[in-house]
């Protein structure tokens, strides 16, 4: 284990052992939503709750894909842990309630969560800063195939502007195959994106803290069998193999962390994040994919994974998490 993981690991440990859970109140573990994650965002949630509950906390499971949000704040919630992914969750959308309402929670705020959901937005700011990520095109029933294929190249990946977990996400090997899965995609969205292909090793990178204090975790290489990281050997496919440490030379390892936490302040991201980055094979140097500020909590997650390297019990992560809303708190009352 890493130096640097041993000393966060001690670092939330420390914290949590000055913590009296009656003081965080009455906690609302927001869940399910109305995304197309819904399914995976029920398992992240009610493993969160069951996590507060077997704390001591005082957590309430509150689910947005069949309750008004407008309920919450008849809930008179002290503050909330956001288990919700993919659009009305990941989005902006429930935080701008949430400061509406000044109820403290777990995350990212509007403006960061509204544009690591967006891809073309997130790519155009770290484009911006200088960050290497694959070349892409928006996608129109009108693009021109042929000229996307000679701008991106073959093979390339196709998918929905603003849905995660892999949904909708075609890798086309030749032009015929761009107008299905270009109709796959916008089946999803408004809007497509098309990539170019980095060829290589698939990796992630757990992100935790804000601003000059925040930090990358160490990397996790992803080997899903017949290199294919669908929705479902995301989730439910016990042949996916995960590796942390990677076995890749340290200075790999390094280059990713650095990236990823550039990705990570260029968006104002905070709390916790996961940057999803691939190895070119041929050059071994690093691309972003996107950035996930509410990343997922079940059984196959990989941030867990990261903190039980850490000598974190998935409930201790879980319990560390909320304990960020208080400062955040603090910190808006200041």
């Amino acid at each position: 284990m890493s130096k640097q993981l041993i000393d966060w690991g001690q670092r939330v440990q420390t914290q949590l052992a000055s913590l009296n859970v009656k003081s965080l109140g009455r906690v609302g573990v927001l869940l399910g939503g109305r995304s197309g994650e819904r399914e995976i965002s029920l398992m992240s949630g009610n493993g969160v709750l069951e996590a507060l509950i077997t704390k001591g906390v005082d957590a309430h499971g509150f689910d947005t894909g069949l309750r008004s949000p407008t309920e919450l704040a008849a809930e008179q919630f002290d503050r909330v842990f956001i288990s919700l992914h993919g659009r009305y969750g990941e989005d902006g959308t429930i935080q701008g309630l949430l400061e509406l309402l000044n109820l403290p929670y777990t995350g990212s705020g509007v403006l960061a969560s509204a544009l690591a959901i967006d891809k073309i937005a997130t790519k155009q700011i770290w484009i911006s800063n200088g960050l290497s990520t694959p070349d892409f095109e928006e996608l129109s029933a009108n693009s021109d195939w042929n000229r996307v294929v000679q701008k991106l190249g073959l093979p390339l990946i196709v998918k929905p502007a603003h849905e995660g977990s892999s949904l909708g996400l075609t890798k086309v090997k030749s032009v015929e195959e761009l107008p299905a899965a270009y109709q796959l995609a916008a089946s999803l969205d408004t809007k497509v994106i098309a990539e170019t292909c980095i060829i290589g090793d698939e990796l992630t990178c757990p992100l935790v803290g804000e601003g000059s204090t925040a930090e990358a975790l160490p990397v996790i290489k992803i080997i899903p069998p017949q290199a294919n990281y669908d929705f479902h050997n995301k989730y439910f496919s016990d042949e996916t193999q995960y590796l942390c440490p990677t076995g890749l030379p340290d200075e790999v390892n390094e280059r990713v962390q650095k990236l990823a936490l550039a990705a990570y302040k260029a968006l104002g991201c905070r709390t916790w994040g996961r940057a999803d980055v691939m190895l070119d094979q041929k050059t071994g140097k690093p691309y972003l994919l996107e950035m996930n500020t509410s990343p997922g909590m079940t059984s196959h997650s990989l941030v867990p994974m990261a903190a039980k390297a850490a000598g974190l019990e998935y409930d201790d992560l879980v319990l560390w998490l909320l304990l960020q809303t208080m400062q955040q708190k603090e910190g808006a009352n200041a």
